[in-house]
């Protein structure tokens, strides 16, 4: 995930407030993939596509991995760069924790119409939330969320106020201003706003809950999952992962990051 703290520098070099932060936000925040798609005829066996509208008229796809007699659905909010076609193997993947998976497109990522931004990835997360309870029919106390990296926002926007089975947030940053101040640019931080304001969100969230970093991770550090985990005011789980990045969880340090996503799921199945 590109810094967020590189659209700080832009606000403050350009003079780019008199425009407005949130076009800023939006501009930098994001680096989606358009080009590197999938066929549906050429998707892995398994995998279906599906497409939705959200509240402002932008069709978004995704992919939707049914597991037979499965109880519980994921939703999976991919990070800031990609698509989700990139993130089919980690689909499977969650899949054998023996849950259905759904996998989102955001707005201009993959086939998804649109161009993304924060307001637009939060009602593109709202859509398909909607699609998996009243289309595909789970019950939202059967719905677990997972977010990650930029993707934790949308996860936790939707997740506010909601008895869903569960929440699973990995690599979580705090706000689009801490992120700032942890990149050395504090004196220019409040120029973010209030973009990407996870830690008020979370206080909402009643619903186990688990946080998975990396110690080691150099674009959103691990304090802010463990600050996020802390402000959280429910069941909840930190899988301090030592070592690991932001980008390498799943491959070099699989075997430390997929047991206790299986095992938390398993927990939700049994409540």
């Amino acid at each position: 995930m590109p810094t967020l703290a590189l659209l700080i520098t832009i606000v403050a070099t350009s003079g780019v407030m008199l425009l407005g932060c949130d076009a800023v936000v939006n501009h930098f925040a994001f680096y989606p993939d358009s080009v590197n798609v999938l066929p549906a005829d050429q998707l892995p066996d398994g995998i279906e596509e599906f497409s939705v509208t959200t509240e402002d008229h932008v069709k978004i796809q995704g992919l939707y991995l049914p597991l037979a007699n499965a109880k519980n659905v994921l939703i999976y909010f991919h990070g800031n760069a990609g698509n989700i076609y990139h993130r089919i193997p980690g689909l499977v993947q969650l899949r054998k924790s023996g849950v259905s998976v759904v996998g989102v497109s955001y707005r201009g990522y993959g086939n998804s119409e649109g161009t993304p931004s924060e307001a637009g990835i939060y009602q593109d997360g709202d859509a398909v939330f909607r699609y998996v309870r009243d289309i595909l029919g789970y019950p939202e106390s059967n719905i677990i969320l997972f977010g990650r990296s930029i993707g934790a926002s949308v996860a936790l926007d939707i997740a506010q106020h909601k008895a869903i089975a569960g929440l699973i947030l990995v690599t979580p940053l705090t706000t689009g201003k801490a992120l700032a101040v942890t990149s050395g640019l504090g004196a220019i931080s409040p120029m973010a706003g209030n973009a990407f304001d996870n830690v008020s969100r979370i206080k909402y969230v009643k619903v186990p809950l688990l946080v998975i970093h990396g110690t080691s991770d150099r674009v959103i550090p691990f304090s802010m999952g463990k600050e996020l985990f802390d402000s959280a005011r429910t069941r909840k789980q930190l899988v301090k992962i030592e070592g690991a990045g932001h980008n390498n969880l799943q491959g070099r340090y699989g075997q430390a990051y997929w047991p206790p996503i299986a095992e938390f799921i398993e927990t939700l199945g049994a409540d």
